[in-house]
């Protein structure tokens, strides 16, 4: 069928509307496409802030002894590296795709509640200074690490208040974009795009949003129980006045697992669209990919407790938690297997996008072993806190989570700027990130096996090699990211580049590839009538 979009729908009424110019665009912003870019450049500049904290830290570790900070410091970069990269840079940007993409893939003229929209963005802001700035206060920023463990947090300095502050801050933007997002996929859809219908990506974020609904007011709960231990004389989580540690572990865990789908799910949504587009071939199992992460999405409320097996738990307990977990696995491989179908047979190009979505599928994969391998509770006595577990949490959510953005960006990158990316900068990019990744991360699983705890500003000379061959790999990742944004995001902001043709992958599917390049300011000011698909509009 033509896929053909009538003049008027495609470009909207865009000389009606008078979009505003300069800093009022931004600041005022209730367009979905700039709030997503807005979204994109914030997560973007936390990643390198996230990345520059990491990078103190693996030059501390490059060889033993204190060369550059010292261990209280240490603990301090340790914590914020963790804060700033899950709550500023790997959320938000996900948030930003589904800004950007959701409205485009369901046929939407704009998000739901748009006024809310800007309002979501701009609480990041603050919250991100304040959580920065906490380096600046006095006694510097919090060293309780990244999960704020009780009794370590009722004796930090003011930052920690500071900290608590800017995370309630960050919960409340994200359960406002979450609202915004579910209201969006149910009630704003094409006529005629059932739910089955949906992109996966569309799929991934709606489940994502009704858990983060669910679990941010535990984190909420969990951090004020703290504030007021510090401040009011209550004691939940303090020994002294009877409270119990283990209590905030439980709490904070709760929320922390079904965290770790929610930086997940949405990679997972951006890789079911690529693999399609470049094997040239529908999605394998599409229905099972939606039950399979609705299953992932259920069960992660239920395992919890498996980060928790050093804590005394009793013996019905670890086993409980361990098969809950190694179950968990199911789902997940489930979508492994449905990629690698969906790739079977394909004309497959290797393009950029697809170079990352491949790439995604082998590193997620050794990441979900490792953590197969820390399911079992005996293993994970030994492994607990050690080098081990720091390999296994990068390989899902560097090279998982990170790794899909970069796919999902190169892939819309010509629909959001216009003009096409260069493929051998594109290319570099790839292979520079995938080798110094695996270069930094491999070896902290001997660590990790050899017994190197996290979280040590020094270590025994044994260890010396593999530390020094992990901050070599470090520097060289992080370069690799500058590289990209000097490389292939500039260009592609200031215009620079081939123009993008409408479509500009030959196998892509879906009503984003029905507006033309760039995707003008308005969109589907009427819904589109679609074909029985739902994939594209009949002209």
């Amino acid at each position: 069928m033509s896929a053909v979009l009538d003049h008027h729908d495609a470009h909207g009424h865009d000389h009606d509307h008078h979009a505003p110019t300069g800093w009022r665009r931004w600041v005022y912003a209730t367009n979905h496409k700039d709030i997503g870019t807005m979204y994109l450049l914030f997560s973007f500049t936390m990643l390198m802030i996230g990345g520059l904290l990491a990078l103190l830290i693996r030059a501390e570790l490059f060889q033993p002894g204190l060369q550059v900070v010292n261990p209280e410091l240490f603990n301090q970069l340790t914590t914020m590296h963790g804060l700033i990269m899950v709550f500023g840079a790997i959320m938000p940007a996900f948030v930003g795709f589904a800004n950007w993409m959701l409205p485009l893939q369901i046929g939407a003229s704009d998000m739901a509640f748009a006024r809310m929209n800007n309002f979501s963005f701009w609480l990041m802001v603050p919250a991100a200074i304040i959580l920065a700035g906490s380096f600046f206060m006095p006694g510097g920023a919090p060293a309780a690490g990244w999960t704020l463990y009780a009794p370590l947090t009722l004796q930090m300095g003011p930052s920690m208040d500071a900290a608590i502050f800017a995370m309630h801050i960050l919960g409340a933007s994200s359960i406002m974009g979450s609202i915004n997002i579910i209201v969006t996929i149910l009630n704003m859809r094409a006529p005629g795009m059932t739910l089955m219908k949906m992109p996966m990506f569309a799929w991934t974020w709606l489940i994502t949003a009704y858990l983060l609904i669910a679990v941010m007011p535990v984190l909420a709960g969990a951090i004020t129980m703290t504030l007021t231990d510090r401040h009011f004389g209550t004691a939940f989580f303090n020994p002294a006045g009877g409270g119990d540690p283990i209590m905030y572990q439980h709490i904070f865990w709760f929320f922390g697992h079904p965290e770790v789908y929610i930086m997940i799910l949405p990679a997972f949504g951006i890789v079911s669209q690529v693999v399609p587009a470049f094997a040239r071939k529908k999605l394998f199992g599409y229905a099972s990919m939606v039950y399979a992460t609705g299953s992932i999405a259920i069960l992660s409320f239920v395992v919890w407790a498996h980060h928790m097996f050093t804590t005394g738990m009793p013996v019905t307990g670890q086993l409980f938690f361990m098969y809950s977990t190694m179950l968990i696995a199911v789902p997940t491989g489930v979508k492994i297997f449905n990629w690698i179908a969906t790739m079977w047979k394909g004309s497959m190009t290797f393009e950029t996008p697809m170079l990352w979505a491949v790439g995604f599928i082998f590193v997620f994969t050794i990441g979900g072993f490792t953590g197969l391998i820390l399911s079992v509770a005996p293993i994970d006595i030994q492994m607990q806190d050690t080098y081990y577990v720091v390999a296994h949490f990068h390989y899902v959510l560097v090279a998982g989570s990170l790794f899909a953005m970069f796919s999902g960006i190169y892939y819309w990158l010509p629909k959001w700027t216009g003009v096409m990316y260069s493929e051998t900068r594109g290319k570099i990019h790839f292979w520079w990130s995938m080798i110094s990744f695996n270069i930094t991360f491999f070896p902290m699983h001997f660590l990790g096996l050899a017994g190197m705890p996290r979280r040590y500003a020094d270590y025994p000379m044994q260890f010396t090699d593999f530390n020094m061959i992990a901050s070599v790999g470090a520097f060289a990742f992080g370069i690799a990211q500058v590289y990209f944004f000097v490389a292939v995001i500039l260009p592609a902001m200031m215009g620079k580049g081939e123009k993008a043709p409408q479509k500009p992958w030959e196998g892509a599917e879906g009503l984003e590839w029905e507006v033309p390049s760039p995707a003008p300011h308005h969109t589907f000011e009427n819904p589109p009538k679609l074909d029985a698909t739902a994939t594209r509009v009949i002209g």
